[in-house]
């Protein structure tokens, strides 16, 4: 009965910052890598940024020096604090973990809800 909900998200204009979080609550043992995708109407859901539980990070190319993926583990959280959005940006947002929900359980992939994200004038 793991969940991921994410929360932040909301409309801002170009230029604007925001922060997402992720908290990952329920049967938990450990949590693998953590990361954001979004998904635009027409688009494919694609990955904005992972990071690893030894903080290792991987970013989107669209996204790259913009965004920043972190993690409190100790929280079972993770954000991405996005600077400098694009209209382009606009999208729903979905927090996504690996997780195991006891010591020799499986590795389970589990997704949030999933907040939207809008950039506009």
């Amino acid at each position: 009965q793991v969940q991921l909900v994410e929360s932040g998200g909301g409309l801002v204009q170009p230029g604007g910052s925001l922060r997402l979080s992720c908290a990952a609550s329920g049967s938990i043992f450990s949590i693998g890598v953590m990361g954001w995708y979004r998904q635009a109407p027409g688009h494919q859901r694609e990955l904005v940024a992972r990071i690893g539980d030894g903080g290792s990070t991987n970013y989107a190319d669209s996204v790259k020096g913009r965004f920043t993926i972190s993690r409190d583990n100790a929280k079972n959280t993770v954000y991405l604090q996005m600077n400098s959005l694009k209209p382009e940006d606009t999208a729903v947002y979905y927090c996504n973990a690996n997780i195991r929900a006891s010591r020799l359980g499986p590795l389970g992939n589990y997704w949030g809800q999933g907040t939207q994200v809008t950039v506009s004038s």
